[in-house]
């Protein structure tokens, strides 16, 4: 794909789609570095490049975001369960079920 206005090449649907795939679980500075040698020499238009570098941005700060709340939701859901196991009613002294 052509810009009209610059004549460098931008990043199309399929091209992103394969980077994406390729620094999908890396941290944000390999995929910075593999995005970059990429376009390297291929005449680019920088703010395709840069658009899509901010997307993977986001992505990885979206999973970051989602493991702290996955992490403290498991903490919730320990201290319900804790201070349900607490709260339940006790047998009366003497009373134990025959066995």
């Amino acid at each position: 794909m052509e810009q009209q206005h610059t004549g460098q090449k931008i990043l199309d649907p399929i091209e992103r789609a394969k980077l994406g795939i390729k620094v999908f679980n890396m941290p944000f500075s390999e995929a910075e570095q593999v995005i970059d040698e990429y376009v390297s020499g291929r005449d680019y238009d920088a703010s395709s490049v840069a658009y899509f570098k901010d997307q993977v941005a986001t992505q990885r700060h979206i999973q970051e975001k989602g493991v702290e709340l996955l992490a403290t939701g498991g903490e919730i859901m320990l201290l319900v369960a804790n201070a349900f196991m607490k709260n339940l009613p006790k047998p009366p002294a003497g009373n134990t079920p025959a066995g």
